[in-house]
């Protein structure tokens, strides 16, 4: 996958989901849930925390045709293991 260069300080996003206490593969269901009731071009924010859940929501997104647009630490200096925000834009799929 390949990461977007924007931060997402740089990006409002048009609807947030917190699926921190989750585990996969609840985590993209829950995602791809909430990116169904979106409209097309809307931006999802994702607070995400561990390792699966940061490497499969942001894969599972792509293969089932949105973008990525930034995938970020939320507190500077987090490791793997602490919070990201990832901000997916839903395509028309």
């Amino acid at each position: 996958m390949e990461k977007a260069n924007n931060t997402s300080e740089n990006i409002v996003p048009d609807h947030i989901i917190d699926i921190t206490s989750l585990i996969c593969p609840m985590t993209f269901v829950r995602t791809k849930l909430r990116l169904e009731q979106i409209a097309p071009g809307e931006t999802l924010q994702v607070r995400l925390r561990g390792d699966e859940p940061l490497h499969n929501v942001p894969r599972s997104a792509e293969q089932h045709g949105h973008t990525i647009l930034s995938l970020t630490p939320e507190s500077p200096g987090d490791n793997l293991d602490g919070v990201h925000l990832l901000v997916i834009r839903r395509e028309d799929v």
